[in-house]
């Protein structure tokens, strides 16, 4: 089975309880938008997800191979953004993605191919030649999907990939991750803004640690997503 498979994962952080038998699937090629306020738990379940730490408990499946038993071949089919950057500002954009090509094994002709045309996938092509330094947030944020992609991923993991841009990029980003969905990659996307989540997204609420709902957006919020969103994460113990 491809997609992505979470089934009762759970961990500690001491005596709190960051996740509580956590689980759900994202579909081949579907845009799975994981919403929780602040504290829910996305970014421990981030870790999880991409071996940082393991869970005490329960699965998870990437692409069909299972962490547990099977971890860099899960992890091999993973592509991730995490909330803060590890660009190398002094590089230029295309020298930050071949650096990273070289780390998945890739040189020469292949890298240089993939580079360029994970660049015009995100509309970066033509700052290929640019310093890091010199981009703005937006862009920034467009390079780490391009570099994510280089080594062709199965499932793409995104944490609060949109901190701290203003409206406009925030909604381009969006607006291109959505599109690698439609072309078939499996995508995850953590956010705590509810006007990141289109209706059509499959849907998954994280609270305390726990799955809230699940589901289809537009079937969750029933036209009205914030007030749904808000009822369901408000003083909740």
């Amino acid at each position: 089975m491809g997609g992505l498979q979470v089934e009762t994962i759970s961990h500690d952080w001491g005596a709190r309880r960051a996740l509580d038998a956590v689980s759900f699937s994202v579909e081949p090629g579907r845009f799975c938008a994981l919403l929780g306020p602040n504290g829910a738990g996305k970014s421990t379940l981030f870790g999880m997800l991409t071996r940082l730490f393991a869970p005490r408990d329960g699965r998870i499946a990437v692409a069909g191979h299972d962490m547990a038993h099977t971890p860099l071949a899960a992890l091999a089919r993973i592509g991730a953004v995490f909330q803060a950057s590890t660009l190398d500002p002094d590089l230029t954009v295309r020298r930050n993605l071949l650096y990273f090509a070289a780390l998945h094994g890739l040189s020469g002709q292949e890298a240089e191919t993939r580079t360029m045309a994970a660049l015009d996938r995100l509309g970066m092509v033509e700052r290929a030649g640019e310093k890091v330094a010199k981009l703005n947030g937006g862009h920034r944020r467009r390079m780490e999907i391009a570099r994510a992609l280089l080594h062709r991923p199965k499932v793409l993991l995104l944490d609060e990939p949109t901190v701290g841009l203003d409206a406009a990029a925030r909604s381009a980003i969006t607006r291109h991750v959505h599109d690698l969905a439609a072309e078939g990659l499996t995508v995850l996307w953590a956010t705590h803004l509810v006007d990141e989540v289109w209706t059509t997204d499959r849907l998954v609420i994280l609270h305390r640690g726990r799955v809230l709902a699940d589901g289809e957006a537009g079937e969750i919020g029933r036209g009205d997503l914030t007030t749904r969103f808000l009822a369901l994460t408000e003083d909740r113990a």
